[in-house]
């Protein structure tokens, strides 16, 4: 064959080529395919999250210790409205110190909205919010176990960790998040006792619970110690507090 029919060959097997294609794009199952594909949806409407959520400055106010975060003004958003979930945690369990208010709170609503049942870990005088947060677990349809106690008593570290692993079936999160936080104008007015309720509560509790918490964790497991701003920019009044963040951080 001469150089001159192959040339023509091959342009003569693109032509065929190329009607093929054009032909399958246009057939009627090709069509079909389009005419069915789920139409895009709608686009969200731009918000400015600066003009979402409550705003600074708030009211002075103060609470007895250890104060109530349904009775602060405004009462802290924890994802009760926001907080969707898209299934990641689904048949995990956790365990969540500090799980009445603030950031632990906040975890416990988030992971059972991701589908993981919760224990959660409170000073019996936090009953109350600790309740709401009971109340919000079961309402994403998830277990929640409360778990009041004193975690500055290595004993009672040892009993929460086996009552989560025993009441949920299992442990395969561990949320390390209370700490005890007061403002002191100076070093001088921390006494020892002092001293020694924030350095149990933050550090003792948390090397306490991690350790019970590890022979119940398989592999993939996760343990999260949560620290602080503190931790590297620590406030002039929150000495002691400060230095167990930064314990935490570097642990």
């Amino acid at each position: 064959m001469s150089e001159d029919e192959i040339t023509t060959s091959r342009r003569k097997l693109a032509g065929a080529a190329a009607a093929g294609l054009a032909a399958v794009v246009s057939s009627p199952a090709m069509a079909q395919i389009s005419n069915n594909a789920k139409p895009m949806p709608a686009p969200v409407k731009l918000a400015d999250p600066f003009n979402q959520n409550s705003r600074l400055p708030f009211l002075p106010q103060s609470q007895p210790w250890p104060g109530f975060q349904k009775n602060m003004s405004p009462v802290p958003d924890s994802g009760e409205k926001s907080d969707i979930g898209a299934g990641r945690l689904v048949g995990r369990k956790a365990l969540i110190t500090g799980g009445d208010s603030g950031i632990g709170r906040a975890a416990a609503f988030a992971f059972a909205r991701e589908g993981a049942d919760v224990a959660i870990s409170y000073l019996p005088a936090e009953e109350p919010d600790a309740q709401e947060v009971v109340h919000l677990v079961q309402q994403a349809g998830r277990k929640a176990i409360a778990l009041p106690g004193d975690i500055r008593d290595e004993n009672f570290c040892q009993k929460l960790v086996a009552n989560a692993a025993s009441g949920l079936g299992g442990l395969d999160i561990l949320v390390s998040n209370a700490a005890r936080q007061h403002t002191t104008p100076s070093i001088l007015d921390i006494s020892s006792d002092y001293f020694d309720w924030t350095i149990k509560t933050n550090i003792y509790a948390m090397f306490w619970i991690v350790k019970a918490a590890i022979p119940h964790m398989s592999p993939g497991s996760s343990i999260i110690c949560t620290t602080s701003v503190n931790a590297y920019n620590p406030e002039p009044d929150l000495l002691d507090y400060s230095m167990t963040k930064g314990a935490i951080m570097i642990s």
